[in-house]
């Protein structure tokens, strides 16, 4: 399923919030009925199940960024700008989308039920290929090394997200960071340039 019309974007919105808020397992489907004010009936009708509720939702936060990589890919911009504009894009959008993100860590490391991910984990493929072709033409063009193990940069770049937002208030006192647009904002600047920073030394300097 790539595209949603507005009742299912509603549920998967109100879906969302209570898996964040209460887990997977402590939501029902009567709940996200009851939050949605539809009837049980049309949630099975669009999804199936809770299962497919959650691939459905795991698969609309994500395509987008795909869409974004592929466009970036194809633009007459040099490698190393591409890679910042990448890095910013990436936590961009971890940073909108903390709830399903705090969901699928959870859900993929859970024995508990077999959740069937294949489309994201197609997605995550397609923006890794995205990401080697960049990081290709930069090799080609003598700007970054050759041997960088690419399949790691992702994970570099949402690990050091997920530890800054997981010690919070640690970083908040020692930022001195009083609101929420304050944390935003350190977000959006330092710990991107600090990340961009970081990925780019990965690419350039040799071992």
């Amino acid at each position: 399923m790539t595209e949603f019309n507005e009742k299912q974007i509603d549920i998967l919105q109100v879906a969302e919030r209570l898996f964040a808020e209460k887990g997977f397992d402590g939501t029902s489907i009567r709940d996200i009925s009851k939050e949605a004010k539809i009837n049980i009936a049309m949630i099975s009708y669009y999804f199936g199940s809770k299962e497919k509720l959650l691939e459905a939702l795991i698969f609309s936060r994500t395509a987008d960024l795909k869409i974004q990589l592929e466009n970036l890919r194809n633009e007459a911009i040099p490698p190393m700008e591409k890679i910042d504009r990448l890095i910013e894009f990436y936590v961009h959008r971890i940073n909108k989308n903390k709830c399903i993100y705090q969901i699928l860590h959870f859900e993929f490391s859970s024995q508990k039920r077999s959740v069937d991910f294949k489309a994201f984990t197609e997605v995550k493929k397609s923006n890794l290929l995205s990401l080697e072709k960049i990081i290709t033409e930069g090799q080609d063009l003598g700007i970054f090394k050759k041997n960088i193990v690419i399949a790691l940069i992702p994970p570099t770049i949402l690990g050091t997200y997920f530890h800054f937002n997981m010690n919070r208030p640690y970083y908040e006192e020692i930022f001195d960071l009083k609101t929420e647009q304050d944390y935003d904002n350190y977000i959006k600047t330092d710990l991107t340039k600090h990340i961009q920073q970081t990925i780019k030394a990965l690419l350039v300097y040799e071992n």
